[in-house]
């Protein structure tokens, strides 16, 4: 299933913010930041830029049947506007977003493999699912969302607190794997009475959330 995970206007924001960083990037300005959360600049550069096109991609998973769907052209929330793909008015279909779920956890997978700290990363993933689930909200017709800079800001502080030579590589793992817990697996269950012909894991309503996470934990080393 091919759609974009907001409308394409944000999406191209965030094209601009990638260039903003891969243009610094060449000047030397963070190219140290990147050897700190373990991966090399361009690969980390490149992983970014897929996770920004894997958005457009969800793989089905499950159907949930649904005889209450919410039609609408475009959903706004908190200010950000997502246009809904309308498919069968008979059932829900459950998908993982490539760009905003798959690539994210196996980045953080490998980033857990090269630094270890599973405790830390117990915590601080704990901690990241809680609050994100505090403050995720349904909105009918769309699925699960989430304000933008909530998993960026609180996984970045967790990671300073719990491994501040690590910071970086832990807010990504953090910021990644929290609110694909918090927001989406922890509200599985909310779905069905939302109404929305495709609910998204990593897509609409947290992929914004998580493509910053990765760029804040950059911008932390």
């Amino acid at each position: 299933m091919f759609f974009p995970p907001l409308l394409l206007l944000f999406i191209f924001l965030f094209f601009f913010i990638w260039v903003f960083l891969f243009g610094f990037l060449h000047l030397g300005l963070i190219g140290y930041a990147f050897s700190k959360i373990g991966i090399s600049a361009d690969y980390m550069m490149s992983l970014l830029l897929l996770s920004l096109l894997g958005s457009f991609i969800n793989i089905p998973v499950k159907k949930i049947p649904n005889n209450q769907l919410v039609i609408k052209e475009v959903i706004t929330y908190w200010g950000f506007r997502v246009k809904i793909p309308c498919y069968q008015p008979n059932y829900t279909i459950i998908a993982i977003n490539v760009g905003g779920a798959i690539i994210p956890v196996l980045i953080s997978l490998y980033l857990i493999g090269q630094f270890g700290h599973i405790f830390q990363t117990i915590i601080a993933v704990t901690v990241v699912s809680m609050v994100t689930h505090r403050f995720a909200q349904p909105v009918p017709g769309l699925g699960i969302t989430l304000p933008l800079f909530i998993p960026p800001i609180i996984s970045a502080l967790i990671a300073i607190i719990l491994a501040p030579n690590h910071a970086p590589a832990l807010a990504y793992i953090a910021g990644t794997l929290g609110t694909l817990i918090g927001a989406d697996l922890m509200n599985l269950k909310k779905i069905e009475a939302l109404g929305a012909p495709v609910a998204s894991i990593g897509g609409a309503g947290t992929f914004d959330g998580i493509f910053f996470t990765g760029i804040l934990a950059v911008l932390l080393a």
